[in-house]
């Protein structure tokens, strides 16, 4: 078997009205199709599938640890131009999202933020 691609990666949320409004709104993702308890999000090439499954919210305490020491946790990341990487963090504060600090790695600076369920996200811009 050899994989070709990602085709698309799945998230679950427990709004998924809400969910929808944050990465259509504020990531800028769009809608392509809902499906009863889904809604396929389309990013540059591939899909983000919101699953929404009803479960307990993070508590803020949870909602801290995870950004405050997102390194070594799994997350989906995403890649915006050099151009648009401080516009990107602008924008989130603008939004309210909780974020880590910037983290410059060398060859690539990222910041690491939450969606509206804990979900850990991040967005990568690459020199």
């Amino acid at each position: 078997m050899k994989l070709q691609r990602l085709d698309h990666f799945g998230i679950e949320v427990n709004d998924l009205a809400h969910a929808e409004r944050f990465y259509v709104d504020v990531l800028g993702l769009e809608v392509v199709a809902r499906f009863g308890d889904q809604v396929l999000l389309r990013c540059g090439n591939q899909n983000l599938a919101l699953f929404g499954v009803a479960r307990a919210p993070l508590t803020n305490e949870q909602r801290r640890a995870r950004i405050g020491h997102p390194l070594g946790k799994g997350h989906h990341a995403f890649i915006v131009g050099r151009e648009d990487f401080a516009s990107a963090r602008d924008r989130l504060a603008a939004a309210g999202v909780e974020s880590a600090a910037p983290i410059d790695w060398g060859d690539h600076d990222c910041v690491y933020f939450l969606d509206p369920d804990g979900n850990l996200l991040e967005i990568v811009s690459y020199r």
